[in-house]
């Protein structure tokens, strides 16, 4: 460490400059892959857009000092010169896969493949059940039916007695009301006196 008191202070503002250098770069890299990325997935629309983008972040990138101005007209006109190639056709694009990717992909699949079977044996567990619920029923209809025959059936005598019965019968039913015990006996006491004379 510097014991002079300027070199001290020296010491600490290159320490900031260089933290902002260093995340002005890595915005400039930062948009560069992001540019050659979508290039690489040949999705051109994402690189026409990003294309005006990632130029503006290398301008200012130059003006903050981290990059020549010639270094960032060239990366410029290469970056224009890549998308304009693909655009004409002057270079086809092969869309490269990693292992990670590559891995990814075998993995979702794997498990798309899993929830189809899941979802195939679900369907069939519930047509089962649907079945079974239909023989039950089937069943249920079968036993009232033979519910209903077993029944014996009524001799004819049976019948005509159960008619006869039916016909016997009155068809109102009287109804008599509970007198109470004085009541009872001045009425007993109304219907003698007619008979003594």
């Amino acid at each position: 460490m510097p014991n002079i008191k300027s070199a001290k202070k020296r010491v600490l503002i290159t320490k900031k400059k260089n933290a902002i250098n260093r995340s002005d770069r890595s915005k400039v890299n930062n948009a560069i892959k992001a540019f050659n990325k979508a290039i690489d997935s040949a999705n051109l629309e994402e690189a026409e857009r990003l294309l005006p983008i990632t130029m503006s972040i290398i301008d200012k990138g130059v003006t903050a000092g981290i990059m020549h101005k010639n270094a960032a007209a060239n990366k410029k006109s290469a970056l224009s010169k890549r998308l304009s190639d693909i655009k004409s056709g002057k270079i086809t694009v092969t869309v490269k896969k990693d292992n990670k990717t590559i891995a990814a992909e075998k993995a979702r699949a794997a498990k798309e493949a899993r929830e189809a079977a899941r979802a195939e044996f679900r369907a069939k567990q519930l047509e089962k059940e649907a079945e079974k619920v239909e023989q039950k029923k089937k069943k249920a209809v079968k036993e009232k039916v033979e519910v209903k025959t077993e029944k014996p059936a009524k001799t004819e005598k049976a019948a005509k007695t159960e008619k006869a019965e039916k016909t016997d019968k009155p068809a109102a039913k009287k109804t008599t009301v509970k007198k109470p015990a004085a009541q009872k006996k001045s009425t007993e006491e109304k219907t003698e006196e007619p008979k003594a004379e």
